[in-house]
């Protein structure tokens, strides 16, 4: 479960959840992939820093 940042001010950034969980789940695939090391240990989850750059505002999540 997500905790930090909370869902609710997440959800501020979408339109909708959908769009959030299609964003943050594109995002963390794209860390996975270019830095593939960073995610190695079991501590920082790529999931969780896709979510901290849409809520910090420097991944913007918006529709095709």
């Amino acid at each position: 479960m997500l905790a930090d940042p909370p869902i609710d001010k997440l959800l501020e950034k979408t339109d909708c959840r959908y769009m959030l969980a299609c964003g943050v789940a594109k995002r963390a695939r794209q860390l996975m992939q270019q830095n593939p090391e960073m995610f190695r240990d079991d501590k920082v989850k790529p999931l969780s820093v896709a979510a901290k750059e849409v809520y910090d505002g420097t991944v913007i999540i918006k529709k095709d």
